[in-house]
């Protein structure tokens, strides 16, 4: 059961090697979270993204997360109907705090210590985000799950972690995907696409990657936070990549 007491068990580090970052956040999809496309929330995928950012706490890392809602609903699908796209988007920013719940609820039950704070104010559930808060709770060894977007709409989740990881002073963006990088074309139906080991923020503004929206990318390189898209499906990635081995593309200077 989820729990926002100050009493938790500290989570007991196993420290082997040192890890490149220190503090990191990962943004992962709400689709992460859905495992195929007739399931909403799958409590084997939740459980896998679990194992992830265990391996990360293990290493002595800090942790936040920020995860998307489109496995539930995206502000975007209702551009063509009656419902507002404001009110849309704070329904897609709902989302985000069941999906957080839910990974709240799964990392707790692997021993880790988590805070939920949230741009939307559900005190019954949450409590209120503020960076204080934020960078109190990780430096205490708590993974703190980052929900409700920014509490505004019109900004993704994408825009989300940028802004958050830049708050909370984290030393990479680490974006979870299903494919292993940035690719210059859909790598799923081109076979010859090729991925990029490295990238400029300008190289992604310039030929609109999909990396993560302009907004987002802009905030990165305003604040020289790099980011690293990788595949969040293969197990151990997380791991690789905090232990230095060059895993998906980076994005940077």
């Amino acid at each position: 059961m989820s729990s926002n007491s100050e009493s938790e068990i500290p989570f007991q580090a196993k420290i082997v090697g040192i890890p490149i970052y220190k503090r990191i956040l990962l943004k992962i999809s709400g689709e992460s979270l859905s495992g195929r496309q007739d399931s909403i929330i799958l409590p084997e995928a939740v459980s896998f993204v679990s194992e992830e950012i265990k391996s990360a706490r293990e290493l002595g890392v800090e942790v936040a997360v920020v995860v998307g809602g489109g496995n539930i609903i995206r502000g975007q699908m209702f551009r063509q109907s009656t419902i507002d796209r404001v009110s849309a988007d704070h329904m897609g920013m709902l989302a985000t705090v069941i999906n957080s719940l839910a990974l709240q609820d799964h990392l707790e039950s692997l021993g880790l210590p988590t805070r939920l704070l949230s741009a939307v104010h559900i005190d019954t559930l949450t409590r209120t985000y503020t960076k204080r808060e934020a960078v109190r709770h990780i430096s205490e060894g708590r993974v703190v799950i980052l929900a409700g977007g920014t509490g505004n709409a019109y900004f993704t989740t994408d825009t989300t972690a940028a802004l958050r990881a830049a708050e909370i002073e984290a030393e990479v963006l680490m974006k979870g995907t299903k494919v292993d990088g940035v690719f210059d074309d859909d790598p799923v139906g081109n076979t010859s696409a090729k991925m990029f080991d490295t990238l400029s923020y300008m190289e992604v503004l310039k030929r609109r990657l999909r990396v993560m929206d302009l907004t987002a990318i802009s905030l990165c390189m305003e604040n020289q936070l790099p980011i690293v898209v990788f595949n969040l499906f293969t197990e151990g990635n997380v791991k690789r990549i905090l232990s230095g081995e060059k895993i998906g593309t980076k994005v940077q200077g």
